[in-house]
């Protein structure tokens, strides 16, 4: 979609939300249309049915987590934002023929999980090709193949459902369920859920047990202005030695309260104004914290970005009454993402005025030299999907993808001594050839 027809959406949005949302009580939700889901099960063009056959490949060949368990596979990722991105059947395969050559095959389990233990394994990886067997066998046992009754019963039931915890694994099982829905399939589903109990963590807590959300020592409604006080707070200073996502579970277990100040310092009072500016944040995190002529893109903090499309993609599907604790559950994933990559700074007045469209950007996520990179085509994904969203008069979310694609290096943010910007899938690849 060009620029101008962009900057028409909101309207179009405003005039479809009015018509199917008159009666309802949204003050506590966010109000958004569904972004255009495409059922790849059922469409009987060829390149729909390529991504068809390669999501079930993937699917059958290789597990969610890899190289001792630490790297997840991005391999559905990559080829549906290529996809609608409009990749050919041709890229689609070179696709799958590259990332598969670093993925393992499944390895099983300690043992089978049933619906008396499933609960008993969560956040133990081990467990991963078991908790996929057991969500497909309810599938076909128990829902009759509907695979959102399965998500139903799982995610949005219980006293502690599992929608609460899926910023686990540096929130992969959050976009890997974003794609379940935009591409209407049942293995990513199935795959999601196993990766959502199997990465399962202590982060769920702070969404399942009110206690933790309080009144704070400052109350804003800006996320921007949260992250600049972060920033400037000398408190964070020095905690890590160097950046790198292991510094979470530390920044909790030892600094826990400093933490929930600023989280439970953004006040939701208009929550579609204000994730629309979680969105606009989320870009800034990601391309105004580099500054110019260092391309140090940072890899963690692009998880930010690509988990926000995520929640963007989930908002309109799921019930009312769990978008406040997604978007919350997001913006705390955030902030410790930020903190655990060491507060870069955030230049707000890093922006030129586009001299592309976004036809450039589409071009360089299918055919540019980083076009097999899934972070790289994620967040140009991200970006186009948040100006269409939103709209973009300004073309500010046009501003920033141009930049980003032309801009980009590789990835950094890593941490250690000897930080370089080529790594492989939970790092980055080498350019396409």
């Amino acid at each position: 979609m060009s620029a101008p027809m962009i900057a028409w959406v909101p309207v179009v949005n405003r005039a479809y939300k009015y018509l199917t949302n008159f009666g309802h009580d949204n003050s506590r939700s966010v109000d958004l249309p569904s972004v255009e889901l495409h059922d790849v099960e059922t469409a009987a063009e060829k390149r729909p049915r390529t991504l068809k056959h390669l999501l079930r490949a993937n699917h059958g060949n290789y597990s969610i987590f890899y190289h001792n368990l630490e790297f997840h596979n991005h391999m559905s990722h990559i080829l549906g934002s290529a996809y609608l991105f409009g990749a050919s059947v041709d890229h689609l395969q070179k696709i799958y023929d590259e990332e598969s050559k670093e993925l393992e095959p499944w390895h099983e389990s300690p043992a089978e999980i049933t619906d008396e233990d499933w609960r008993q394994f969560l956040g133990d990886k081990r467990y991963q090709r078991a908790y996929v067997d057991f969500y497909e066998d309810e599938l076909a046992l128990k829902f009759d193949y509907d695979w959102k009754k399965v998500l139903e019963e799982y995610l949005f039931t219980g006293e502690q459902p599992l929608i609460n915890g899926l910023i686990g694994g540096v929130g992969h099982p959050l976009i890997h369920l974003g794609y379940a829905f935009e591409l209407q399939n049942k293995e990513l589903a199935m795959e999601a859920l196993g990766m959502a109990s199997a990465a399962y963590n202590f982060l769920h807590k702070y969404l399942d047990d009110p206690s933790y959300t309080k009144s704070s020592i400052y109350s804003t409604t800006s996320p921007l202005e949260i992250l600049h006080k972060i920033h400037s707070d000398t408190r964070f200073n020095d905690l890590f030695p160097s950046k790198g996502a292991a510094n979470i579970e530390t920044l909790f277990s030892k600094h826990e309260a400093l933490v929930l100040e600023h989280w439970n310092a953004w006040r939701i009072e208009d929550p579609t104004t204000q994730f629309r500016e979680s969105q606009e944040a989320a870009i800034a995190l990601l391309v105004k914290t580099v500054v110019p002529g260092t391309y140090a893109y940072d890899f963690f903090i692009c998880h930010i970005l690509t988990t926000s499309h995520a929640v963007r993609i989930l908002l309109p599907l799921i019930p009312k009454k769990f978008h406040i604790g997604l978007v919350r559950q997001w913006w705390l994933l955030t902030i410790a993402i930020y903190i655990a990559q060491l507060r870069p700074k955030i230049d707000v007045d890093l922006e030129k005025p586009p001299t592309k469209q976004w036809n450039y950007v589409e071009d360089k996520a299918i055919n540019g030299e980083w076009a097999i990179d899934a972070h790289y085509v994620k967040a140009l994904r991200a970006m186009r999907e948040a100006a269409f969203t939103w709209g973009d008069t300004h073309e500010r979310y046009l501003s920033a993808a141009v930049h980003f694609a032309d801009d980009f290096h590789g990835w950094t943010g890593f941490g250690g001594p000897a930080e370089v910007q080529t790594s492989k899938n939970d790092g980055i690849r080498t350019p396409k050839k």
